[in-house]
């Protein structure tokens, strides 16, 4: 039998999902982060849950792991130092950066420009050029390299970037000094820009190609601590981890292009949200995924998550394919506090993260939490975890009481401003991604999935007028099975930089088709059959002028039949999408990039018993909580005891191992054929 586990590690808790590939049956665990080590923490849920499905970790053939050690180590400035080798006369590339600056008018005053990833004593100019069209101009100074590089070796500098002017259309130059720091800098981690990111414009391609290297070691050293532990444990399968853009690469590929992982987290949510959009038959999703310290918010349209051609982590903004995900800092995790300045009350973005966490996990936290006021509220029982996890909600009531006294308003109060203002905050972040990108959020559902997300969804759905709101199966550990479900996938990518009406299409098809033959190749290394591999093409377009282009995706048989004619007339119908006009410009072919994928994992959900509406069967208690200004009468539910068809009336919570549910006075929720709870307007 095979068997695959998702893996997701996170601030707060390690989610794991397990499916047996043939009967469908899975197993699911949560067990605390270890942020000392994320290994320690995910071995701890490997021999835990193999032990419920009574296998061991050798009969585990796929182990798919969504990670944030590449995010932490960019947000928390622990990259390696990296040593930058360009062309001759352009040592500043990166401390003159593009001007682009955040914040209002005023910005560029209060703005504390971010450190550049290498620093300029790090960087070397070495002699030699390519022109524009990729011929050589001047050769290169052999015996300058050899001097540049080995400065850099005896400063100590701990990963190594080659990124020369123009190398995206020639890598001969940069190939040449790669195998002379091999040479004179063994065990260097080393990062060729023409191998990272293939493209023009100088400064993002350095950028891209520099971050990929900080990240180099950390992550080597992760996968390969990993690796060991698995293969300690008896766990012989291939190891696979989740990229940016939602697809899978291989644990050796990903030590060499970590730059493609900056947002591997959250990805896992947004390709579970899609499996289950297309087993309860709902198409367009707005995804909110609550965890311990953040929430991840993402749009789904047709069961086809949108993705972008920059991953951003903090102030580093590189060019790599990812997911669209916005992040916000508020969690379960997240501290409410009252600025003595302002006397108004905030939450987030700090968090009590996995330790000391919150107040009512009795693990050393003293500060008032989202957690905590949802447990005063009566929206959190006290039983976590199936029962083997008690929350101290009196230590809850004592720590929110001091926002009440601060604020000089009641207990419930507080509470129930703290959770008001933190949906708020989720609120903005999914209008982000929906209303700012031109899109009506009522022609959406809200998916809320995390340890959180589906305590928050009802209320978020209610702000946001998207029905109905979806508690998926097992949400706690929905962004493991995201891991567990998805497929492999690699891209190669290419500049063109031509107006489309002096473009030969031929031309255009032939290069995409030997770029579709050489990610196909990287998949049929990985052990995938021919057969099985997938080809997309993307193509990057513009109005000739401007300074951006909006990327599109097109399948090999609709170019072949729409030619370059029908890829323009959808880049008109997205720019007047996304900004509301169109231009009468040209428009201009500026990159090409093919995507192979492999096989899709075609895994139904198991259907649930069909019940005859009346959910008494699962009813645990009576219960009350804060409604309306009151406390008024609800009802607690076991999710594992409901059936298909089942009607709940609010106020209602259903509580399961991983997550817990609000259904708030006002909203029924409905249970669907697979298990997701619907929840609408009643």
């Amino acid at each position: 039998m095979t068997y695959r586990l998702g893996v997701d590690v996170g601030g707060t808790f390690t989610d794991l999902l397990l499916f047996n590939q043939s009967t469908g049956e899975f197993w699911r665990n949560k067990t605390p982060s270890t942020p000392h080590d994320s290994s320690e923490g995910i071995l701890n849920g490997v021999t835990a849950i193999c032990e419920k499905a009574g296998i061991s970790p050798s009969d585990v053939e796929f182990f798919l792991h969504g990670t944030t050690v590449a995010t932490n180590a960019v947000l928390e400035g622990k990259g390696a130092r990296v040593g930058l080798v360009t062309t001759d006369g352009y040592r500043q590339v990166m401390q003159i950066a593009r001007s682009f600056v955040p914040g209002g008018l005023a910005g560029w005053i209060v703005w504390p420009k971010p450190v550049p990833l290498a620093a300029l004593e790090d960087t070397v100019e070495v002699r030699g050029r390519m022109d524009a069209q990729g011929n050589e101009l001047e050769p290169l100074d052999e015996a300058q390299v050899r001097e540049a590089l080995v400065a850099l070796r005896d400063s100590g500098v701990e990963a190594l970037t080659v990124s020369l002017v123009n190398a995206y259309l020639n890598g001969a130059h940069e190939k040449r000094i790669g195998e002379l720091a091999a040479e004179i800098m063994p065990g260097i981690p080393m990062s060729l820009s023409h191998e990272v990111l293939p493209e023009m414009q100088e400064y993002e391609r350095t950028l891209t190609t520099v971050a990929n290297a900080a990240v180099r070691p950390v992550m080597r050293k992760y996968i390969h601590n990993l690796r060991d532990s698995l293969r300690g444990a008896g766990m012989a399968g291939s190891l696979s981890l989740l990229r940016s853009d939602g697809g899978l690469m291989s644990s050796e590929k990903s030590e060499e292009h970590p730059v493609s992982l900056l947002m591997s987290g959250p990805a896992g949510g947004v390709t579970g949200a899609i499996w289950v959009g297309r087993n309860a038959g709902i198409k367009n999703i707005l995804t909110l995924d609550v965890g311990g310290t953040s929430t991840d918010v993402a749009l789904i349209e047709n069961l086809e998550a949108r993705r972008q051609r920059t991953t951003e982590v903090g102030h580093l903004s590189v060019r790599a394919s990812a997911l669209d995900v916005k992040t916000v800092g508020a969690g379960g995790g997240s501290i409410a506090y009252v600025p003595e300045l302002t006397g108004a009350l905030r939450v987030g973005p700090q968090s009590a993260g996995a330790v000391p966490g919150p107040v009512a996990y009795s693990k050393g936290g003293t500060l008032p939490t989202v957690t905590d006021a949802n447990v005063v509220l009566g929206y959190l029982p006290e039983n976590l975890l199936g029962g083997t996890f008690k929350l101290d909600r009196d230590g809850a009531k004592k720590a929110v009481q001091t926002i009440a006294d601060a604020l000089g308003i009641g207990l419930m109060e507080a509470a129930r401003g703290i959770i008001d203002i933190v949906n708020e905050n989720m609120f903005g972040a999914l209008r982000m991604i929906s209303v700012q990108q031109g899109y009506d959020p009522r022609d959406f559902a809200v998916m809320g999935f995390g340890g959180a997300g589906p305590l928050h969804v009802n209320a978020v759905a209610r702000l946001m007028g998207s029905w109905p709101a979806v508690s998926p199966v097992s949400p706690g550990v929905l962004c493991a099975l995201g891991d567990a479900t998805t497929r492999m996938r690699t891209e190669t990518a290419r500049s063109f930089s031509r107006r489309v009406d002096e473009t030969d299409e031929a031309e255009v098809l032939a290069l995409l088709d030997d770029m579709a033959a050489q990610t196909r190749a990287e998949l049929t290394a990985e052990g995938i059959s021919e057969a099985d591999v997938t080809s997309l093409f993307e193509l990057d377009i513009r109005y000739e002028g401007q300074a951006f282009e909006v990327p599109l995706s097109i399948d090999a048989e609709v170019l072949r039949r729409d030619g370059l004619k029908g890829v323009t007339d959808r880049f008109d119908a997205e720019h007047k999408r996304l900004f509301t006009f169109n231009m009468d410009s040209a428009h201009e072919l500026v990159n090409l990039r093919a995507v192979a994928m492999g096989p899709a994992l075609d895994l139904p959900a198991p259907p649930l018993e069909q019940g005859n509406g009346d959910p008494i069967a699962a009813k645990v208690r009576d219960h009350e909580l804060w409604a309306d200004g009151a406390m008024v009468p609800a009802v607690i539910y076991d999710r594992s005891r409901l059936r298909a068809g089942d009607v709940i009336p609010g106020p209602a919570i259903v509580t399961e191992m991983d997550s817990t549910t609000l259904i708030e006075a006002g909203c029924t929720g409905k249970v669907d054929h697979v298990g997701n709870i619907l929840i609408n307007l009643a």
